[in-house]
């Protein structure tokens, strides 16, 4: 796969640098050659440009790329320049970062085919520590609906998912077990590897320090997260 990220602040920057890590091509570009020279040797390809300009554009065969992403929070007419022209050369997913709700819906006027409120999510994000801080990871992969990795604690300790009740309690599924497991490396000191059981069984045990992967809605985890916060 092949993305372009465009804006290199601190949000364009670590996305073009995790997708890269990922596995992707990624085509990093600012007109800011200080951001370009920071980024270059952890990208495919880091390039100063206009992204306003069609034939700079062109040039790094921007047409090419499977998703671009438009980064630029600081400044909204340039990120819909940016867009307008990523649809006008034929780039067919644009994912555009939108700042206030005006912004979004002109980005979404003018073609942006997803849009991510980096503010806002930040802030669901940061409730969520607040109210859960049991909770290490919470994806929204549905309107209502959560995948939410946490560990569940004392209270679930040494129990087998049937005895946790989990799914009859909550109506919430355990789709995956992360484990911490002891060994000794070559050079004969202790550590630790993460082994993860992606098809656990009701047998399966639960350990005070498991990350436990669940999956349902947004109602069922707040009924959960209560328990936890009460136990």
């Amino acid at each position: 796969m092949i993305v372009a990220v465009i804006g290199l602040g601190t949000f364009g920057s670590k996305t073009a640098i995790s997708l890269y890590e990922k596995g992707a091509e990624v085509i990093a570009v600012d007109l800011d050659d200080n951001l370009v020279e920071k980024i270059k040797d952890r990208v495919t390809h880091a390039v100063s440009a206009n992204v306003t300009d069609e034939r700079a554009m062109r040039s790094i065969n921007i047409s090419d790329v499977d998703t671009a992403v438009v980064a630029i929070g600081d400044n909204i007419e340039t990120s819909i320049l940016a867009v307008a022209m990523l649809r006008k050369l034929g780039v067919g997913r644009v994912i555009a970062r939108a700042t206030s709700v005006l912004h979004q819906d002109v980005l979404r006027e003018i073609g942006a085919s997803e849009i991510i409120k980096v503010e806002e999510e930040m802030g669901e994000i940061m409730a969520s520590k607040i109210i859960a801080p049991h909770v290490l990871q919470r994806y929204n992969f549905a309107a209502g609906y959560s995948l939410v990795e946490l560990k569940l604690g004392k209270n679930f300790q040494g129990k087998t998912l049937v005895e946790s009740r989990i799914r009859q309690t909550y109506n919430l599924n355990i789709v995956a077990l992360q484990k911490r497991v002891p060994f000794i490396t070559e050079e004969g000191k202790s550590a630790y590897r993460v082994d993860i059981n992606d098809t656990p069984m009701p047998m399966d045990t639960i350990e005070e320090n498991d990350v436990v992967v669940l999956v349902g809605s947004e109602k069922n985890f707040n009924r959960l997260f209560s328990d936890l916060e009460d136990s």
